[in-house]
């Protein structure tokens, strides 16, 4: 794996993959946004323990790095829906190998 120059010092590309899907909720979210766009309420319900405080903060994380795009539509009350950008489409794959290697790893325990 070939490592590259980041802000602060030299960094694997993996580690940087990583740091932007990385964490106990990302990927669980990127997983409810590849079914489709999604309102704050519906990734709430759909992921169970997360906080509305902690949802707010990763998909802020995920918007900054441009994984997630926000939707704010004018009207009352607000409705705000969250949707994957095209670069959040294309960590589907990745998130597809992880899943059969976990799978492959929990039958071989």
């Amino acid at each position: 794996m070939e490592a590259i120059e980041s802000e602060d010092r030299l960094t694997c590309s993996v580690e940087i993959t990583l740091k932007v899907i990385g964490g106990r909720w990302k990927v669980l979210i990127l997983r409810e946004l590849f079914f489709g766009v999604k309102r704050f309420g519906e990734l709430h319900r759909a992921l169970h323990g997360i906080t509305q405080k902690m949802l707010t903060q990763q998909l802020r994380e995920l918007e900054q790095d441009g994984i997630v795009d926000r939707h704010v539509y004018l009207q009352v009350p607000p409705k705000v829906e969250y949707s994957l950008t095209p670069l959040g489409e294309t960590l589907k794959p990745i998130l597809d190998s992880m899943h059969e290697w976990g799978l492959k790893y929990l039958q071989s325990r």
